[in-house]
């Protein structure tokens, strides 16, 4: 049997409520604990809160991961256009008998 948690997801309300405890002096090991958190969860809260005020991932995103998106976007953009083209080219090649 495995002992993998089931993803939980949490609201603004509750991570910020969460934040708030620990900015009011909460030892973070003690909200982890008595709300059943993983360890990664409130300091990775904690980080975005102080960094964007956000805790949607989209605003957490650093300067290289946005442009990494990006890239990808027009990337598949270019090579949409490169297979339009190449269809066209076989079209415009091709002779009437």
């Amino acid at each position: 049997m495995s002992n993998r948690r089931t993803r939980r997801n949490f609201t603004e309300a509750f991570k910020k409520q969460m934040v708030q405890l620990y900015l009011n002096g909460k030892a973070s090991s003690e909200i982890i604990k008595e709300y059943d958190l993983t360890p990664s969860s409130l300091p990775k809260w904690i980080n975005q809160f102080n960094n964007t005020g956000s805790f949607k991932e989209k605003d957490n995103l650093t300067d290289e991961q946005k442009e990494l998106i990006e890239l990808r976007k027009r990337n598949q953009q270019l090579e949409m256009e490169n297979d339009i083209l190449k269809q066209a080219a076989l079209i415009m090649g091709r002779k009437p008998k």
